[in-house]
């Protein structure tokens, strides 16, 4: 199953998991927002003071828990798009391509500078 495949299918799964519980009725793009936030500070807590090095060896419980705060942010993304009626790989990849623009590889390349610094 190709990727896009795979994320269709997981939209779906989350929408029926979602209409068996009656959880749409919670689920406004207000909420699912905040839901995403609060889930992104979840995932951002398992780094908070850790070395560069070590946020990139993670012993393998911690490694665990993280996988979890990332499904969690991308589920609650995914019905956020759903809500608003957003392809989340369209959005992307216009995203990406303003990017491109917004930070030339001539300009960019090696730097960690903003767009409007470059």
């Amino acid at each position: 199953m190709n990727p896009t495949d795979r994320l269709e299918a997981l939209r779906a799964q989350l929408r029926a998991f979602v209409a068996e519980r009656d959880w749409d009725q919670f689920h406004t793009p207000k909420n699912l927002a905040m839901a995403l936030v609060a889930e992104a500070g979840e995932l951002v807590e398992h780094f908070q003071w850790l070395t560069p090095e070590a946020s990139g060896n993670l012993p393998g419980e911690v490694h665990a828990e993280v996988e979890l705060e990332i499904a969690d942010v991308l589920l609650f993304l995914l019905r956020l798009c759903d809500k608003l009626e957003v392809d989340p790989i369209a959005a992307a990849e216009r995203k990406l391509e303003l990017n491109r623009k917004k930070y030339p590889v001539e300009k960019a390349k090696g730097r960690a500078t903003k767009y409007d610094k470059l």
